[in-house]
């Protein structure tokens, strides 16, 4: 597996077919796209799962987090998030506290890394979410 930097553009059709497949593409767009940070996982040079780190002063959000269905519970999408969390990307950018709004079924994937909920469920569209954070080490 080969994770790297990649364009917002990149990132769409896996947000698209995973994430909101009931909407347009465009639904999947999101503001400040072009000024985020996109990370793609490649598997045989396919991309297979992507992530958007949104960083404003010391906090860093997830957004738009997917893995293709086949390549799920495979470890991929937990190797992205280590990458994040553990590599310098967010250390070199000075972030000090790390969030997303985690759908409800992918929880266990983020206290693993020692992300805890906050506050209660909440929904977006019929879709069960919770916040979830951890302040990280400088």
């Amino acid at each position: 597996m080969d994770i790297k930097k990649i364009t917002w553009q990149e990132t769409i059709d896996i947000r698209h077919r995973v994430l909101w497949p009931e909407n347009p593409a465009s639904f999947c767009e999101l503001n400040g796209d072009v000024d985020a940070l996109h990370l793609g996982a490649f598997i045989e040079g396919q991309l297979v799962c992507v992530a958007s780190v949104f960083i404003d002063g010391n906090r860093a959000r997830l957004r738009k987090f997917a893995t293709l269905p086949e390549y799920q519970g495979q470890g991929v999408g937990g190797a992205v998030l280590s990458t994040i969390l553990n590599g310098n990307i967010l250390s070199d950018q000075g972030v000090e506290n790390f969030w997303c709004d985690a759908r409800e079924s992918a929880m266990s994937l983020y206290k693993r890394f020692g992300m805890l909920p906050e506050g209660q469920r909440f929904y977006k569209g019929d879709i069960p979410y919770f916040r979830m954070n951890i302040q990280l080490e400088q």
